[in-house]
C-alpha cells in the first residue's frame, strides 16, 4: 500500500526510499520482507543488488499482476503472497534470516483512483474501501451500524470533530435511501460548520471508514509483533505512516520494546529485562523537500525504524492493552 504520485504523470514514487535503502543495507545481501508490496517499488530495488531475496506481501489481489512481472525477472529471488502483513506468522520463516521488514502504510495512486475500490471521496457510487481479504464495506459500515458506533469510528480512526453530528446526519438520510459514495460527501459538505480550504471536508470521515473497513488498527499491531518476531540478531524493522494515529501506535511499539521499564527505579540495572530493540536514531524521519516537490503525497510520511538486538521468537509487550480502546472500536465490525 505504498503512497506514490503526481497526478499529471501517473508515475509511482515509493516514499523514502533513499532513506530506506540506506538503512537496510542490501548491497550485503539478506532476505527482506515487504510487508505492502503494492506497486513493488521497494521490493525492485532491493532485488537490484546482488545475494538478495525478497518476500513480498500485500492483501490487494490486484498487486498479483505487478509481481508476476518481478517474478519473471527474479525468479527464486522473489516470492508474492496475497495475504495480509498480520499474518506473517504464517509463513514458517523461522528458518529464514530476515534481515529487515519494510511497512509502507500508505495507499497508492492506482488504489485510491480505482472506482472499484471507492477509497477516495473523488469516487462515484456503491461505497466500498475493501482493500482486500474483507469481512464488510463502508457500504455496510454507513448504512447499517448505529449513531453511537458511527460517532466513535468517526472521532478515535478519523479525529473528525463533528463527528457526532455527521453521524446524526447519515442515520437520518439513510431511512430515506442508501448511502452511496456522492450522498456521503453531500452529508458531509451540509454537515461540517466549520470549513478548511486547504483540507476536503470529506477526508476525516473517508480515513476513518478506511481503517475501520480494513481493519488497519489490529492488522498493524500484529504486523509489528510478528514482524519483531520473525527478525533475527541484527535485523531492521522499519515502518512508514501517514496519520498520527498510526504514527502513535508504532512509536509506543518501538520505545516500549527498547526502553528498560522495571517496577521500581530503584532496582538494580542487573534485575532489569534486556531490551529488544536499539534505537539508532529516535527522531523520525521524513521526506526532504526535493521528495516532497516532486511527490506532493509524501510530505506526510514519516518513517521509524528499530534493530533488533538479540534472536527471540517469542516476545512480550503491552500493545494490546495499551491500544484496547482502539480495538474495542474495530471490534463493532462484528455485528455487521
Amino acid at each position: 500500500m505504498e503512497a506514490t504520485i503526481v497526478p499529471k504523470e501517473r508515475k509511482h514514487y515509493p516514499v523514502l526510499l533513499k532513506e530506506i535503502i540506506s538503512i537496510i543495507n542490501p548491497q550485503y545481501g539478506g532476505t527482506f520482507i515487504d510487508c505492502t508490496f503494492g506497486q513493488g517499488g521497494y521490493s525492485k530495488k532491493i532485488l537490484e543488488f546482488e545475494d538478495t531475496k525478497v518476500i513480498a506481501l500485500d492483501r490487494d489481489k490486484d498487486s498479483q499482476e505487478k509481481a508476476n512481472q518481478i517474478k519473471k525477472i527474479y525468479k527464486d529471488r522473489f516470492i508474492f503472497k496475497n495475504i495480509r502483513f498480520s499474518q506473517l506468522d504464517n509463513l514458517k520463516l523461522k528458518n529464514e534470516s530476515i534481515k529487515g521488514v519494510i511497512f509502507d502504510l500508505g495507499y497508492s495512486y492506482t488504489q485510491i483512483k480505482d472506482q472499484k475500490k471507492g477509497l477516495s471521496f473523488e469516487t462515484r457510487g456503491k461505497l466500498n474501501m475493501q482493500m482486500g481479504l474483507n469481512k464488510f464495506s463502508a457500504e455496510d459500515a454507513i448504512n447499517k451500524l448505529d449513531v453511537k458506533d458511527l460517532e466513535k469510528i468517526f472521532k478515535f480512526f478519523g479525529d473528525e470533530k463533528e463527528g457526532k453530528f455527521i453521524a446524526r446526519n447519515i442515520v437520518k438520510e439513510r431511512s430515506k435511501e442508501k448511502i452511496t459514495t456522492e450522498l456521503l460527501v453531500k452529508i458531509i459538505n451540509k454537515t461540517k460548520r466549520k470549513k478548511n480550504f486547504k483540507v476536503h471536508s470529506s477526508t476525516k470521515i473517508f480515513q476513518a471508514l478506511r481503517i475501520f473497513v480494513n481493519k488497519e488498527i489490529s492488522e498493524l499491531i500484529y504486523g509489528l509483533i510478528n514482524a519483531t518476531k520473525v527478525l533475527k540478531k541484527n535485523g531492521v524493522l522499519l515502518i512508514v505512516s501517514f496519520h498520527s494515529l498510526e504514527d502513535k501506535i508504532v512509536k509506543y511499539f518501538l520505545k516500549s520494546l527498547s526502553e528498560n521499564q522495571s517496577i521500581s527505579r530503584y532496582s538494580p540495572v542487573t534485575d532489569q529485562t534486556e531490551t529488544l530493540f536499539r534505537l539508532t536514531q529516535k527522531k523520525v524521519i521524513i521526506p526532504s523537500q526535493k521528495e516532497i516537490n516532486e511527490n506532493s503525497p509524501s510530505r506526510s510520511a514519516k518513517l521509524r525504524f528499530a534493530i533488533k538486538k538479540r534472536d527471540l521468537y517469542d516476545l512480550e509487550t503491552d500493545i494490546l492493552d495499551q491500544f484496547k480502546y482502539l480495538l474495542d472500536i474495530e471490534n463493532l465490525g462484528e455485528k455487521l
